[in-house]
């Protein structure tokens, strides 16, 4: 690699913690002709500089990351960091990663730790089906050989394992463990960890459709595919709802809820990409295998809504 740029201290590691809430966008990667699409790359990270997002996940299932090689997620995370910093926008980015061998992932981390990222975004092991403690050991191994903070993942639907509240409790006494991105799709579950949890200790909801039911519930903010749309709508939604304005909050949440389904009524990312592909933002929605690109009918369905969504903005002005 020849791309080298330091990490801004505006977002530094260790003031993470603090940074952790919001509105955080798992950014898309772009592919063309099956390989890394840098340019459209660089006018994504350019275009999200501008609007009101707290903070970019990169290489994490939105992103397609289990099928990026290494030099190429490098490749992602340094171009990103300089056209953060081209665009003046010191805005913090996480770098999402998984596995079920710790030694291996572990050295992954150890490999990524000159990155220009904050910190790490990192799903519960799939496949092997760990029990309770050894989940517990898993990411408490994972945290101390990490130079910078750790965000869990808990995605039981995903990975067929789930962190159970007592182990997250648990893995939130590690100085080192900062938050979780919440997809255990239990709103019990989720109600007795925000009830019990320490201070300090963020949950962010990863759950797109039910941002505003999350927020309401006191979650700190959301990591939203969906966002990559109307993203100025979703952003209004928590501030408003902070603000306890949660009428005003309610009526964006009604202008984008409906994207939320959309946008997942077949595999992620492949409807996101195409809606960027046909709005210009990326130049092909190309996803990588076992992935497959939206179905005419889906791709039908999302023209109709961005020819609706353009007239509606065309006659408010």
């Amino acid at each position: 690699m020849n791309v080298t740029v330091t990490r801004p201290s505006g977002a530094a590691s260790s003031e993470l913690r603090s940074l952790l809430h919001g509105l955080w966008l798992p950014l898309i990667t772009p592919f063309r002709n099956g390989g890394l699409d840098e340019t459209s790359l660089k006018r994504l990270v350019r275009h999200y500089a501008d609007k009101p997002i707290d903070g970019l996940i990169l290489g994490a299932t939105s992103g397609e990351g289990m099928t990026l090689a290494d030099d190429e997620l490098m490749r992602i995370v340094a171009l990103a960091r300089a056209e953060l910093v081209e665009s003046k926008r010191d805005m913090p980015i996480l770098l999402g990663m998984s596995g079920s061998n710790t030694r291996r992932l572990c050295e992954a981390i150890e490999g990524t730790a000159a990155w220009p990222i904050d910190g790490y975004l990192i799903a519960s092991p799939y496949y092997s089906r760990p029990s309770q403690r050894g989940l517990l050991h898993h990411f408490k191994a994972l945290a101390n050989c990490a130079r910078l903070p750790i965000v869990l993942y808990n995605i039981p639907y995903r990975t067929a394992v789930y962190l159970a509240n007592d182990t997250l409790l648990e893995l939130a006494r590690h100085p080192n463990i900062i938050g979780l991105k919440d997809c255990c799709a239990d709103r019990n579950q989720t109600l007795d960890l925000l009830r019990r949890r320490p201070a300090g200790f963020k949950v962010l909801t990863g759950e797109d459709a039910q941002y505003f039911e999350a927020l309401g519930d006191g979650a700190d903010g959301a990591i939203l595919l969906s966002a990559h749309v109307e993203t100025e709508s979703f952003s209004a939604v928590h501030s408003l709802v902070k603000q306890g304005k949660c009428e005003a909050a309610r009526a964006h949440w009604e202008v984008v809820s409906e994207l939320t389904r959309l946008l997942f009524a077949e595999p992620s990312p492949a409807p996101a990409k195409y809606w960027l592909f046909r709005t210009g933002l990326i130049d092909s929605a190309e996803v990588r295998l076992p992935m497959v690109e939206a179905s005419a009918e889906l791709a039908a369905r999302i023209d109709a809504e961005i020819a609706r969504r353009r007239s509606a903005h065309d006659a408010k002005n």
